[in-house]
């Protein structure tokens, strides 16, 4: 049982949101939420303290405080998010060595909860039809977030060796997605055109934000479970969520996945690592079944529910899909010697074929 939790990455959409509703449960006395900046949200009855937790100044928090629950939400999946590939790489991999090592110190500590991600698992044709935790990856992330979530559970791992008192649940969460959340796959589907990998549709699973914070909330209350997927029921392909959010859709050759990616990041339309590129050829997904037996956590939202509740709150396609069009056109063109014209190519889902 928890009584006094520090939460790190509060200024954040999640962490913002869970150190709230962590403020009403009965057997938690004292929420500490840190970040760089003040939070721009609500935090309820949680205390700011602004501090780095790349900074040792973090440990002196933590001591002070006598905290016995630290839930780390400060790893950031879009680079933008965090002022850069190399921004977000230090956050996230310098950021935890610094914390665990401040937990370390800290006998105060019995519990530590930690936001990974299912990045881990990479994405690969041949993966296995679900993963479970016991699993490995088929091909190891090699760049950007997923190469960092996988650094992140190694340092988690080895504290788990040097403070074996310390309970440990790390929670691998499918993409999170709902109305309120940005992430680099919510700005993905809200693009005007849908740039989708030529001749693969693959199977995707989403957590909703709701049960992202309600899963995170068991996992800091209830029983420490150690490694622990989280998704939605079920799955939906590529095209379906493209449908689903009434856009259109531009099939593109993998090889302009590299120029696509960076044609999109320049424009500033959207931000995505070769890792997530190479997620929506070959998606993954996600056995659920210690999260139901063992953390004891039933989500509310099934995958398609999920997605629908984000999609609808995306609005219709804008006038600017031509551009879009034309801009992932071109990145096209240089790659494949012009095998898709952008708007020739464009088709709704449901509507046109």
């Amino acid at each position: 049982m928890a009584d006094v939790v520090l939460v790190t990455g509060v200024s954040r959409y999640l962490g913002g949101h869970f150190a709230r509703r962590l403020t009403a449960e009965p057997s938690v006395s004292r929420v500490i939420g840190v970040d760089v900046i003040p939070p721009p949200h609500d935090i309820g009855r949680a205390e700011f303290v602004r501090a780095d937790i790349r900074n040792p100044m973090i440990g002196k928090i933590i001591a002070q405080a006598e905290v016995d629950t630290v839930v780390h939400m400060n790893v950031i999946a879009t680079p933008t998010h965090a002022g850069g590939r190399s921004s977000q790489k230090e956050i996230n991999v310098i950021g935890t060595m610094q914390l665990l090592a401040a937990c370390q110190k800290a006998p105060s500590v019995r519990r530590l909860v930690v936001k990974s991600s299912a990045a881990v698992y990479g994405s690969s044709p041949r993966d296995p039809a679900m993963f479970t935790e016991d699993m490995g990856p088929k091909s190891l992330p090699r760049a950007g977030f997923g190469k960092d979530s996988v650094e992140v559970e190694g340092y988690v791992r080895g504290f788990s060796r040097r403070r074996p008192d310390t309970e440990i649940t790390m929670l691998r969460f499918a993409n999170i997605i709902g109305p309120g959340i940005r992430t680099s796959l919510t700005d993905y589907f809200s693009l005007p055109v849908v740039p989708v990998p030529l001749g693969f549709d693959a199977r995707l699973q989403f957590v909703h934000e709701d049960d992202a914070i309600g899963a995170l909330l068991r996992a800091t209350t209830g029983p420490s479970v150690g490694i622990t997927n989280i998704a939605g029921d079920g799955v939906i392909t590529v095209a379906q969520a493209v449908g689903m959010a009434g856009r259109p859709i531009l099939p593109v050759p993998r090889l302009a996945a590299g120029m696509l990616g960076n044609a999109l990041k320049r424009s500033g339309l959207a931000d995505f690592s070769a890792d997530q590129l190479q997620f929506l050829a070959f998606g993954r997904g996600l056995d659920t079944t210690r999260m139901r037996e063992v953390l004891g956590f039933e989500p509310r939202w099934t995958t398609r529910e999920a997605f629908a509740d984000f999609a609808r709150g995306i609005g219709p396609v804008l006038p600017g899909a031509s551009a879009v069009g034309s801009l992932v056109g071109s990145a096209v063109t240089g790659v494949a010697g012009g095998a898709v014209h952008a708007i020739g190519h464009l088709r709704v889902p449901g509507r046109n074929d």
